[in-house]
């Protein structure tokens, strides 16, 4: 495979691992929220931004995969000629968002579910709630930092 083959396999990982990790967590937290609307329309705002919250990891991917899409040339108008060992290179920097991103979307729609049953019962704690998701989205940025370092840092 060439260099520009890896390079694309690195934003697709990024992309639909990230991704499906939020689909899962904001699914999740959309049940769970679903929930506690039907028992207290007033609720609503606080429910939408504890399930929103595992929705960042598919963003994060998608990001590395622009930023991946821009530095070998598909979204400039022509790809670059982009041998093995730097496809390589590119396809192990998108990595770490799109496992990170799956895992901790996954949790972070987990700990939501959890911060949306503190809040059904105890709405005045919403900001103590949503420090716990909040928590787990701390390792999707430190993912996010080191897949844009290591992509930006890749000469092509």
């Amino acid at each position: 495979m060439s260099g520009i083959v890896w390079a694309l396999l690195g934003a697709a990982a990024a992309v639909i691992l990230a991704g499906c990790g939020s689909a899962y967590g904001v699914g999740v937290a959309g049940q769970a929220a679903s929930g506690v609307v039907t028992e207290d329309p007033s609720k609503f705002a606080k429910v939408l931004i504890m399930q929103l919250l595992p929705g960042t990891q598919g963003i994060y991917g998608l990001l590395v995969a622009f930023l991946t899409l821009s530095k070998i040339g598909i979204l400039g108008g022509g790809a670059a000629d982009i041998s093995v060992a730097p496809g390589l290179l590119i396809f192990a920097a998108c990595l770490p968002i799109g496992i990170v991103g799956l895992v901790s979307g996954m949790h972070q729609g987990r700990t939501s579910v959890a911060a949306i049953g503190i809040v059904a019962k105890k709405p005045d704690q919403f900001g103590k709630a949503m420090l716990f998701p909040a928590m787990v989205e701390t390792y999707a940025i430190l993912a996010l930092l080191i897949s844009i370092l290591a992509v930006s840092g890749i000469q092509v």
